[in-house]
């Protein structure tokens, strides 16, 4: 029978050895693995999209195991002490740091509300302008372009005509349809011409460009409807923060003394 003495020592040493054991994973061959080191992989694996579950609490730990096992025989083959593997070691320490450098940064340097309404007050004046909606036909050459165009105004249906006629694979057979586009995103010909014409209005003349000979009709115009604030904000804020690091890292460099 144990001694109430012995067994209250035995129960003093279990205890006080419990917040030691809790701050390790594992032990193997007489190497502690930190629950700090568990931790940060699982937040990095969270990070990048894994459910924080016991389950992946459980594959960390048989991980960072495996880790240690094959890390003790490496030391052993005397693996860390080489040249090419200290300077990799070194990088990605640096790496590390720095990464962490700049989240801090980021951080920190936040836009606030009002810049971010500024900007995007400033990039939907830069991009204001008008969409048309238009169809277009395509042929190989100027002479079956005039003569189309004459069809068409001799009471011919353009959508027919652009049915059986235009060499566009990707509008021909929706009867000459681009639907809404900004003008700027056709090549600039194609582009002029368009913005040339009014509502409802057709070219009389073929428009030339790289592709072939065009005819175009407008059929509607309208302004440019910017998305919402709300739907554009993270990127806003993104291009924003990256402004702001890159000038820091530019002002940086601008005060090192490099030889």
């Amino acid at each position: 029978m144990i001694h109430k003495k012995t067994r209250l020592c035995v129960l003093v040493a279990v205890f006080a050895a419990a917040p030691a054991f809790a701050q390790n994973v594992a032990v193997v061959n007489g190497t502690a693995i930190p629950k700090s080191r568990a931790d940060a992989l699982i937040s990095q694996l969270v990070k990048q999209g894994q459910q924080d579950t016991p389950q992946l609490h459980q594959a960390v730990r048989d991980e960072l195991v495996n880790r240690e096992i094959l890390m003790q025989e490496a030391v052993r083959e005397g693996i860390p002490t080489r040249a090419d593997v200290k300077a990799q070691v070194a990088v990605a320490q640096q790496t590390v740091v720095l990464r962490a450098m700049i989240e801090d940064y980021v951080t920190k340097n936040k836009p606030s509300d009002a810049q971010v309404k500024a900007r995007y007050d400033e990039l939907i004046k830069q991009a204001g302008g008008n969409e048309y909606h238009l169809h277009h036909i395509l042929v190989d050459n100027e002479q079956q372009a005039k003569d189309l165009i004459a069809k068409i105004k001799g009471g011919a249906k353009f959508e027919d005509l652009a049915k059986q006629f235009s060499k566009d694979p990707g509008s021909g057979k929706n009867g000459g349809d681009l639907d809404w586009a900004n003008p700027k995103t056709y090549v600039p010909e194609f582009a002029a011409a368009a913005e040339k014409l009014k509502k409802g209005q057709m070219t009389d003349t073929p428009v030339h460009t790289q592709f072939g000979w065009h005819i175009i009709r407008v059929d509607d115009i309208r302004a440019v409807k910017p998305p919402p604030l709300d739907q554009v904000k993270g990127q806003i804020v993104q291009q924003m923060q990256q402004e702001k690091l890159q000038a820091f890292e530019q002002n940086l460099r601008a005060k090192a003394k490099v030889e």
